[in-house]
């Protein structure tokens, strides 16, 4: 978590050829969608399990739209991913994630919150440069930011006209 958090691109590069690290991608999303949950104000166990639920859901959703367009949309020529792969390496990418609890400090929340999700945009998008075998700091960033926005539009979408 440590080497993901420090945009470590070695560290992405073991994770994502360890298949057997999946379950621990996902423990750190879940980690830090709890940690989110408490640093936005959430005290009793229903609304910190509904907000990592949520959290955890709107992942999936964003490295699905991520693989398709990084890999059929906008590969390079040595693209090369599968959904594990992704999987592994943009879970561990939520490792800032665990600094959201410190939005809950009077006065700092926003600011913390804000900066975690720039320090948890770049760390994706190394992530995604590793799974994707990409060479190119910029087409990962263009692939995670189209996949962000559709992502946005799609989940928060949804939540208005379900809500």
């Amino acid at each position: 978590m440590i080497g993901a958090a420090c945009l470590d691109a070695a560290t992405y590069e073991q994770v994502e050829a360890d298949s057997t690290s999946s379950a621990s991608a996902i423990m750190v999303v879940v980690i830090a969608s709890v940690a989110a949950a408490i640093g936005a104000g959430s005290r009793d166990l229903t609304s910190i399990a509904g907000i990592t639920l949520a959290a955890i859901l709107s992942w999936i959703v964003w490295i699905g739209l991520t693989l398709v367009i990084g890999k059929w949309i906008m590969p390079e020529p040595g693209t090369h991913a599968d959904i594990g792969e992704v999987l592994r390496t943009t879970g561990f990418s939520a490792s800032p994630g665990l600094f959201r609890i410190l939005a809950g400090i009077p006065g700092l929340g926003l600011l913390v919150f804000l900066g975690v999700t720039v320090w948890m945009l770049f760390t994706f998008v190394v992530a995604i440069r590793q799974a994707l075998d990409y060479t190119s700091f910029s087409r990962a960033f263009a692939v995670c930011l189209l996949g962000w926005l559709i992502h946005g539009l799609l989940f928060f979408g949804f939540v208005r006209v379900a809500f």
